[in-house]
C-alpha cells in the first residue's frame, strides 16, 4: 500500500481531471482503495485538516447525518485527513461517525489532489466528486474555517 508514486499538484484537481488512484487505511485499519469504489457511483472525497476540531467535526457529522441523501444519489462520502487511523477511530467513536475516514499519514494523497496546507503539514479543506469513470466531476477548495455546503456537494453528484 504505497502512494508515493502520486505526483504532487500545486493547485487542486478540477473537473475533467483524472482522479489520482490511491489506497489508504481507514479508521478500522482496513485498506480502502479508490479503484475498488469506481464504477458503482460517485465517490465524494472530503479533505479536512484535523480530527477533534470544530469545523472538521461539523463537516464529518453532517456526512454521517446525511448518509441517506448520499445513498439516494448513488454516492459514497469519505473523509480524508493526515491523522492516523487510531485518531480517526477515537474521533469517529466520540462523534458517532459511521462513514469511512481515511488516514493519509504520509500526505501523498492530499498533495496529489492539491489539498495540502504546507504551513501546518496537513490536508487543506476541500471536496472532490469523482464520477464512476474515475474523472473529477466537481471540486471545491475552502478556507480553513469554512465548512462545505452540503447542497452544493450533493448537487454535484449524479442523480
Amino acid at each position: 500500500m504505497k502512494n508515493d508514486h502520486l505526483p504532487p499538484r500545486a493547485e487542486p484537481v478540477g473537473p475533467g481531471d483524472p482522479a489520482p488512484r490511491f489506497t489508504l487505511l481507514d479508521q478500522n485499519r482496513d485498506e480502502w482503495s479508490l479503484a475498488d469504489h469506481l464504477g458503482r457511483g460517485d465517490v465524494v472525497l472530503c479533505f479536512y485538516p484535523l480530527d477533534f476540531t470544530s469545523v472538521c467535526g461539523d463537516e464529518m457529522s453532517c456526512l454521517t447525518a446525511e448518509m441517506d441523501r448520499f445513498r439516494d444519489r448513488g454516492a459514497v462520502p469519505v473523509g480524508i485527513s493526515c491523522d492516523s487511523f487510531a485518531a480517526h477511530k477515537a474521533w469517529a467513536e466520540q462523534l458517532g461517525l459511521t462513514h469511512t475516514l481515511l488516514a493519509d499519514m504520509h500526505r501523498h494523497v492530499c498533495r496529489a489532489y492539491g489539498f495540502y496546507w504546507d504551513e501546518l503539514n496537513v490536508a487543506s479543506r476541500g471536496t472532490v466528486v469523482i464520477g464512476p469513470d474515475g474523472t473529477v466531476r466537481w471540486a471545491q477548495s475552502r478556507e480553513p474555517g469554512s465548512a462545505m455546503d452540503l447542497d452544493d456537494v450533493l448537487g454535484a453528484t449524479a442523480r
